[in-house]
């Protein structure tokens, strides 16, 4: 099992002294990555009085490439993962070359995790289509997969024409490894085909998580491939319940062949709760505490 953290950039900002504070005191207390979301735009809720509990322009989030850059000079071991970078509304071969460098640049201690979004604001301000992003995301790893592992690419495609070039640099097993967030039957088809992991959130430990992961195992079969080489991501909080709670929750996922938690506890939706306080204090108590409680379990 791999333990992770998200960087409670919604809370505490993006001071390059504050993240590299809390990255570096992941690291230290044993934690194997970082996680960061991904949006580009966020809207004004000045004029959209009905847009309810999703991320506004008042949310800060940083340039994940841009932030996992930065940490990575400031850290040695620790790895990184977008939870998700929201692939289809963005260029797709720079998408690959800046996962590329990154790699590079970090030693190989990067998983691209992506996913299709829902807000069409963001897709419109970035000049992509809000409409086929689900069809056209699987093209796109198709895309990225191959410049990562070859120096020269030819490929045409329904959106993609690329002929005779390549990045430079390439990753350092020229892969960098693909994992897919959401939750849609459809999604999970495209995990047994493409993704080397799934990153879920929608469901709290029980049966019907149970029933998911068994779907997805399904699928994969379906396409040829063994099940155990796909990994599952859950994400958990310390907003509720105690350690004795929080080791009972991560042995059931444990039991059910999850393969990464990654603590969240900045995150309210669906049977998530994030914690009441928002300084940096109060979120490196929660990574000591979080940690504390499963270590022997790891």
């Amino acid at each position: 099992m791999k333990l992770g953290i998200t960087l409670p950039l919604i809370d505490i900002g993006g001071d390059p002294g504050t993240v590299r504070e809390f990255a570096q005191a992941a690291e230290a207390y044993g934690y194997d990555h970082l996680g960061a979301a991904d949006h580009v735009l966020g809207v004004n809720v000045a004029s959209r009085p009905d847009w309810g509990n999703r991320n506004t322009s008042a949310d800060f989030f940083h340039d994940p490439f841009v932030l996992f850059g930065y940490l990575s000079a400031a850290t040695s071991k620790i790895g990184f993962a977008t939870e998700v970078l929201i692939l289809a509304q963005r260029q797709t071969v720079l998408v690959a070359k800046q996962a590329a460098s990154l790699a590079v640049l970090s030693g190989d201690r990067f998983r691209l995790g992506v996913g299709v979004g829902w807000n069409e604001t963001e897709f419109i301000g970035l000049n992509e289509n809000f409409r086929d992003r689900g069809r056209r995301s699987e093209e796109q790893v198709e895309v990225m997969r191959r410049l990562w592992a070859e120096a020269h690419v030819t490929f045409k495609g329904r959106w993609h024409t690329i002929n005779d070039a390549g990045i430079n640099p390439l990753p350092p097993r020229r892969r960098v490894p693909v994992w897919f967030g959401g939750h849609e039957e459809v999604t999970l088809k495209r995990i047994a085909k493409l993704g080397d992991g799934w990153m879920m959130l929608a469901h709290p430990a029980g049966e019907k998580a149970a029933s998911e992961f068994a779907k997805l195992r399904r699928f994969a079969e379906a396409e040829g491939r063994d099940p155990r080489t796909i990994g599952i991501e859950v994400w958990v909080s310390t907003g509720e319940g105690n350690a004795a709670d929080w080791r009972r929750e991560f042995q059931w996922w444990k039991d059910a062949g999850v393969t990464h938690v990654t603590v969240n506890s900045t995150y309210a939706r669906m049977h998530h709760r994030r914690i009441t306080g928002r300084t940096l204090v109060d979120h490196m108590a929660a990574l000591r505490q979080y940690r504390d409680a499963v270590a022997d379990l790891l």
